[in-house]
């Protein structure tokens, strides 16, 4: 009697962790400020092409044809602590990632560096190559530390991925979240909870968005990477099958 009630209440116990896997709101959030960032830009003419400006307080991204000249923005970020804190929610390699999402700051023009602020469309790439440098230029004392409008080409390749298409509306204050297409190489990336780092482009012709970066004073105002993660559906129906088994074989055993 006594190995029946033990077997019928383990049963119970695993069924109980399949339900509890199943109850809504199980999911879990991780979230991150850039390790490092930086835009670059060839100016108007192309003489700022070799200049390093990952100090700077500010990221931009602007169209080709702009008066002050096209601009793109680079960001990383180290998702190991949000690994190590699904792993110790859920179990190692037993979750997997619902969604993830990145906030932007927008920012008034406060450099005669930057193009005037402007409505349009911009890119969100997933970067195979992490080895860029941040740099430590900055507008008004630019380097070559770091990376440049010229070395990004050398971090770009084929297997780079397109995380969405996204429409900023002209704003010079106030956040922003986008959520990023789950693509293969990025959602390895984000599993494994290494370094994750992300190219930021415009898409049309029209755009010029200035956001913070993580060198902005205001640490709320940082860009903000969330992966939401959830418990992996095939542990929770083991859990279930298990509890059965037992049930059953108690049931017997009685």
């Amino acid at each position: 009697m006594a190995s029946y009630h033990r077997t019928f209440l383990t049963g119970l116990v695993c069924m109980a962790i399949a339900a509890f896997c199943a109850t809504p709101g199980r999911a879990a959030a991780a979230s991150a400020n850039p390790v490092a960032d930086a835009f670059v830009t060839p100016g108007s003419d192309g003489s700022l092409s070799n200049n390093n400006y990952g100090a700077a307080g500010l990221l931009s991204v602007a169209a080709p044809g702009k008066p002050q000249g096209e601009f793109q923005s680079v960001l990383q970020f180290d998702l190991s602590a949000a690994k190590t804190s699904f792993d110790a929610q859920f179990g190692a390699g037993l979750w997997s990632i619902q969604s993830v999402t990145l906030q932007l700051t927008a920012a008034p023009l406060n450099n005669a560096i930057f193009n005037a602020v402007s409505a349009g469309q911009f890119k969100i790439l997933w970067m195979e190559n992490d080895s860029w440098t941040e740099g430590t230029g900055t507008p008004g004392v630019p380097t070559t530390t770091g990376i440049t409008w010229n070395s990004l080409p050398n971090f770009l390749g084929p297997n780079d991925e397109d995380l969405g298409t996204f429409s900023f509306n002209g704003a010079t204050s106030g956040s922003t979240t986008y959520t990023l297409t789950l693509t293969s190489g990025f959602t390895a990336n984000l599993l494994a909870g290494s370094v994750i780092s992300f190219q930021t482009l415009a898409a049309d012709n029209n755009i010029s968005y200035l956001f913070n970066s993580r060198n902005f004073n205001t640490a709320a105002s940082r860009p903000l990477l969330t992966v939401t993660a959830v418990p992996e559906p095939s542990s929770c129906v083991l859990a279930l099958a298990a509890g059965l088994l037992l049930l059953i074989r108690g049931r017997r055993r009685r």
